[in-house]
């Protein structure tokens, strides 16, 4: 089902790929918009297991594009490198295709929430009272990742 990369020299482990994921910050959410185009939009996550984990608002064309499909791809850039002297770069890429869902129980928003301040913040001091006044107002979402690859990107 999955295609193999065209560049095979380029492609990344399976051990590289989740080092990426699990020490990233940022990455894009790509889901089926409105009228079958592509949306795109950059966020924070957190990452075990073979899932992501993102927060938001509670509406919004996000959001609406997952309740229309779930299928989504999440991708993750490391770097870039630069190269002294030079004006090409080199950076790595993970691409993760999988099926996302919204996170209903109190009690795993709250553990994703902290996941995600612990991730963030300098420091978690006080944000219990923050993370409960806000738990029924904010959106979490899980990615369940179906297939992962990545690669290395010389511009050279």
């Amino acid at each position: 089902m999955w295609r193999e990369m065209r560049r095979i020299k380029q492609q990344l482990t399976q051990r590289e790929c989740e080092e990426i994921v699990a020490t990233g910050k940022r990455g894009v959410l790509a889901v089926l918009g409105d009228d079958g185009y592509p949306y795109t939009v950059p966020l924070n996550y957190t990452y075990a297991d073979g899932h992501f984990y993102f927060h938001g608002a509670t509406t919004g064309h996000k959001l609406d594009a997952i309740d229309g499909c779930d299928k989504c791809s999440f991708n993750v850039l490391s770097g870039p490198q630069e190269h002294e002297g030079e004006w090409w770069l080199t950076w790595r890429s993970v691409i993760c295709f999988g099926r996302i869902r919204r996170v209903e129980d109190p009690d795993r928003k709250r553990e994703i929430l902290w996941e995600l301040g612990s991730k963030y913040f300098p420091s978690m001091e006080g944000e219990r009272e923050h993370i409960e006044k806000r738990l029924n107002s904010v959106a979490i979402l899980e990615l369940e990742v179906e297939h992962m690859t990545g690669k290395t990107i010389n511009e050279k």
